[in-house]
């Protein structure tokens, strides 16, 4: 992961954007695992209007890395600050509809971790009941509440869900 120098603009704005966000509507189906799963535009179009109220963009640039094809996210605010990470898949077909497929389905789950879109996959959902048991991992966007309450406590006040809501309490000290 890249970022600015300092994020607690863009911790604050992504705050304030995630406490309006929910989550993408599953409006697609996989025929293959009979399930429905949220595409890149219903993402997106949970993202657009709140990111947009607090001076946050995105892009997203397709990448090669060793034979892995992927993106890199990038995450700005308004004030200059960013936090970037890239993301990459084998290809499951060597040509240019599975590259694309790659690219859609990294921009997708790229986009979702950057701003804290829960992802309801069935496959996400089995494997963190899995592992229950193992230590929990803070992630980027874990790491931008805590920053964020540190600097206004009051934005606790903004999650909405009681465990991660003591988690990112009990981070931040408070």
């Amino acid at each position: 992961m890249n970022k600015s120098e300092s994020i607690a603009e863009l911790a604050k704005a992504l705050c304030k954007a995630q406490g309006e966000m929910s989550g993408a509507a599953k409006a697609s189906n996989n025929p293959f695992f009979k399930s429905k799963y949220a595409d890149l535009k219903e993402v997106i179009k949970a993202i657009k209007e709140p990111f947009a109220n607090h001076g946050l963009s995105y892009v997203q640039f397709p990448i090669e890395e060793g034979g892995r094809i992927g993106i890199e996210t990038i995450l700005m605010h308004e004030s200059g600050e960013y936090l970037s990470n890239s993301f990459t898949v084998n290809l499951s077909k060597q040509d240019a509809q599975g590259a694309g497929s790659a690219i859609t389905y990294c921009r997708r789950y790229g986009l979702q971790a950057v701003a804290g879109i829960p992802s309801e996959d069935d496959d996400g959902n089995n494997a963190s009941q899995k592992s229950d048991s193992k230590a929990y991992v803070l992630t980027d966007t874990d790491k931008g509440w805590i920053e964020a309450v540190k600097v206004n406590a009051a934005i606790i006040n903004q999650i909405t869900d009681p465990k991660y809501k003591a988690m990112i309490k009990n981070e931040a000290g408070l």
